[in-house]
């Protein structure tokens, strides 16, 4: 049988793939396209492992983002399955710190004769799942009198990975959040614009050549720094987000123009408006779908600029402030030269951005891949 052949299958006949092709929406097109692309499989993987370690930090953290311990600038410590030939488990050996008379640096050694295992699901710190569900359940704690610090310590003896995955939580979502607002305001103005046209559209276009006209660092800058010292950190997340999407709108709402221009003059859109639809519902509901596919890829590639706006405005301590953690927080100890070579395990938050900076362009160059549906 060929494969333009058609079979039956009790006594239904079944669909050939050329079939299936011809008969398939656009969505089910950029579905089928976009999970044959290897590199947005890798992205996608990877933005769900750090996404699920971003809203379940808590339970996954061996320690509290405020842990502090007297073991300052530990390199990362590695865990054990077997002691002298013997398979214990998993488990990690003791720490012992001498200082050099001569350096005056500090070296850290294992000792091999204190052995803490690791006990998975044990209780330690509390906190709330999602916000508001009580638990001190953790997937993993070392047993008391050891330390488990697998990105290694910072000046104060915080554990960094325990830091890193809490730190997820904020910087994550406020690129979720950055560009949310940024596509809401994106599609509506430029939605407006390109469909009503005349003086709205000039009064649009003016202010977005003004917007796109101003460097955008030195406008975080000075906005960042205008936000006073006394704001709690809630208020001073809302104002990074809306910093962060200011400018991010522009250059989606004149693509819609654009795309609208185009599109508002087709016999669908006329009909529709012969049929008496609202101006809203023909903007919602037949322009925007016309090329959604757009959207979505324009949102993908869009987080990974706030993600880094954010990481930006905290490094250079005019964003997030400690005690709240975020990976620009994290990373503003990483501005000393020195400090780094000594200790390079600081640079492991600047690490963990770069994958999900990669993630999510993978997962955006095959969604635009993908949405090209004519080749599968």
């Amino acid at each position: 049988m060929t494969a333009n052949e058609t079979s039956m299958i009790g006594g239904r006949r079944e669909l050939t793939k050329a079939e299936k092709f011809y008969a398939a929406s656009q969505w089910q097109l950029i579905r089928w396209k976009f999970f044959r692309h290897k590199l947005a499989m890798v992205g996608l993987g990877a933005l769900i492992l750090l996404y699920f370690g971003a809203i379940f930090a808590p339970f996954l953290a061996p320690y509290e983002k405020l842990y502090t311990s007297d073991l300052e600038f530990s390199p990362p410590q590695g865990f054990h399955l077997f002691h002298e030939g013997k398979l214990v488990g998993p488990f990690v050996y003791g720490i012992k710190s001498a200082v050099d008379l001569t350096t005056y640096e500090r070296s850290f050694t294992e000792d091999t004769s204190q052995i803490y295992k690791i006990v998975f699901f044990a209780r330690g710190w509390e906190y709330k799942l999602f916000g508001f569900i009580p638990s001190d359940v953790h997937l993993f704690q070392v047993e008391e009198g050891g330390y488990l610090f697998l990105f290694g310590t910072d000046d104060l003896g915080h554990d960094l990975f325990s830091r890193v995955l809490q730190a997820s939580t904020i910087s994550l979502s406020i690129g979720l959040v950055g560009v949310f607002l940024s596509f809401i305001l994106g599609c509506i103005l430029g939605g407006l614009s390109g469909y009503y046209g005349g003086t709205l559209d000039t009064i649009i276009q003016r202010v977005i050549e003004f917007l796109i006209s101003l460097p955008t660092l030195p406008v975080w800058m000075a906005l960042s720094a205008a936000v006073p010292q006394t704001w709690d950190q809630i208020q001073v997340y809302i104002i990074i987000t809306v910093i962060l999407s200011l400018q991010g709108w522009c250059g989606l709402a004149r693509v819609v123009r654009g795309k609208l221009l185009e599109l508002r003059e087709e016999d669908y859109v006329i009909a529709a408006q012969v049929a008496g639809t609202s101006d809203w519902n023909i903007i919602t509901q037949h322009l925007l779908p016309g090329f959604a596919s757009y959207l979505i890829v324009s949102i993908t590639l869009s987080i990974p600029g706030m993600i880094l706006g954010e990481t930006a405005l905290s490094f250079i301590g005019l964003g997030l402030r400690p005690p709240t953690v975020s990976w620009g927080v994290l990373l503003q100890q990483a501005q000393n030269v020195r400090t780094i070579t000594v200790h390079p395990w600081l640079l492991l938050p600047a690490l963990v951005v770069i994958i999900t900076v990669l993630a999510f362009n993978f997962v955006g160059d095959g969604l635009r891949d993908a949405a090209d549906p004519y080749v599968i």
